[in-house]
């Protein structure tokens, strides 16, 4: 999906939503082998290691280019970030306590890499299939 569409579908839901966002950088695991060494050394590979994470309403988001300039000015440098959305209740959007919630479920999930069920996207904003 792109960055585009995610936005408008967030905007179009009848309940107020939370945009999540993780960004992630590479880096060698533990007790890589030699080849996933020589591999993280050539630009290729690595375990997703987070980094940061913030929440946004869709309406405080431009595009994607917004999102890529305020990660540069709040953190390190990332290789993806991972994207999914919270969607409030009753015509309320979701309190702090459930955001924080979903954020660290969030990081925790890309940390074990189980990253399922959310879009992923490249610094120059191209949607990313992990496997």
């Amino acid at each position: 999906m792109h960055f585009a569409q995610l936005l408008a579908a967030a905007a179009a839901q009848s309940e107020p939503q939370r945009l999540l966002f993780v960004f992630a950088g590479a880096e060698l695991p533990d007790h890589a082998t030699p080849e996933q060494s020589r591999l993280f050394h050539a630009g290729k590979g690595g375990a997703l290691a987070p980094l940061m994470c913030v929440d946004k309403a869709p309406a405080e988001l431009a595009d994607f280019a917004a999102l890529v300039s305020e990660s540069h000015r709040a953190g390190p440098p990332w290789s993806v970030v991972f994207a999914a959305s919270l969607g409030g209740r009753v015509g309320r959007a979701p309190d702090k306590a459930q955001i924080e919630t979903a954020l660290q479920t969030m990081v925790e999930a890309v940390r074990t890499g189980r990253i399922n069920g959310f879009a992923a996207y490249g610094p120059e904003g191209e949607f990313l299939e992990l496997a």
